[in-house]
């Protein structure tokens, strides 16, 4: 009896320890392996496998970022800037200024007057496209003959390679020699100045890039309208609903998820598509056709002295407006119960 009261009291005490232990551990967080470190134990080879891309990302676009957040914040330009002349090597003179840069190009005529056509183009562009698309879209969601041929018709703009269809657009819109224009003189019209007249080539830059951005748009959408349950057409056809009641009222919400992502992203490849502008009309007749990018891009690259400043002060303002028009939309999509 006196040796089964011993043990119980040992069994007891050792209990006692442990349940102390434990106290101390759950008092002592750092005890246990912290979050990190058991994601990192879980998901090693997840963290193996995207560390690679991290890494090129980082080189390829975080490095470029910072180098042009930190030359906007200096006056860096071609003559101030480090060079090698022969066997001369002539160090950086630039000086860092602030936010003088930005001050100055936010109050610059020029700055205001690219930022308005920017926003009139991409508006222009993004509506213009998401219509075409949807209409395009819908007709392609039906069974007619020789749907596939013209599914595959209306993707080859988007196999071409971009520069190749302006060239050939270039090449349409041509004055003297252009199809377009031969086509209108045939029907007794005269020619239009499609590249040198400031109103027709906002018109013809407008056109090309709807050309190239409707098939994106249109793959999209149908891929959204084929994931729309047949059954409620029919249950609207039933009950007598009209093709506009059914569109406006299945269709469209049925496609909002899939609307939202595409106007996205349509608007922020059309705020930056310096192809189509530069390729086209570089920027002209004159000015009229520039857009912000291809601004940045002159400035850099174009005018004498070179200012690349100046230039990544323009870069980093397009980020910034294109990062809060992202966090507005998003905003907007969560009030209207959309999850993103």
């Amino acid at each position: 009896m006196a040796a089964e009261t011993s043990r119980s009291a040992v069994k007891a005490a050792g209990d006692d320890v442990t349940r102390g232990r434990s106290r101390t551990a759950d008092r002592n967080p750092g005890a246990r392996p912290g979050r990190l470190r058991r994601a990192l134990a879980t998901h090693w080879y997840a963290w193996t496998m995207i560390t690679p891309v991290v890494l090129v990302l980082g080189v390829i676009i975080g490095w470029p970022l910072v180098r042009g957040i930190y030359l906007s914040l200096t006056d860096a330009n071609e003559r101030n800037v480090a060079r090698t002349i022969g066997a001369n090597t002539i160090p950086a003179t630039y000086e860092f200024v602030g936010f003088d840069n930005y001050t100055a190009a936010l109050s610059d005529p020029v700055f205001l007057d690219r930022l308005l056509w920017t926003v009139i183009w991409t508006l222009a562009c993004v509506s213009i496209t998401f219509t075409l698309g949807l209409g395009l879209a819908t007709m392609l969601n039906r069974n007619f003959r020789g749907r596939a041929f013209y599914r595959m018709a209306l993707i080859l703009p988007w196999a071409v390679p971009g520069f190749v269809s302006v060239f050939a657009w270039r090449f349409l819109f041509n004055r003297d020699n252009g199809i377009l224009n031969k086509v209108l003189e045939g029907g007794g019209i005269s020619a239009v100045p499609w590249l040198d007249d400031p109103t027709w080539a906002k018109l013809a830059v407008i056109t090309v890039n709807v050309w190239l951005g409707i098939p994106f748009m249109m793959v999209a959408l149908l891929g959204g309208l084929q994931s729309i349950p047949g059954e409620l057409y029919e249950a609207a056809e039933m009950d007598g609903a009209s093709p506009w009641q059914r569109f406006r009222y299945i269709t469209l919400p049925g496609l909002r998820t899939v609307s939202m992502t595409v106007i996205l992203l349509s608007t922020i490849w059309t705020f930056n598509m310096f192809p189509v502008i530069f390729l086209l009309t570089r920027g002209g007749p004159g000015d009229s056709t520039e857009i912000l990018v291809t601004q940045a891009f002159r400035q850099a690259f174009v005018n004498s002295p070179r200012d690349f400043a100046g230039s990544a002060t323009w870069g980093v303002l397009i980020l910034a407006l294109l990062m809060i028009f992202a966090l507005v939309y998003r905003r907007a999509l969560r009030k209207q119960g959309e999850v993103w």
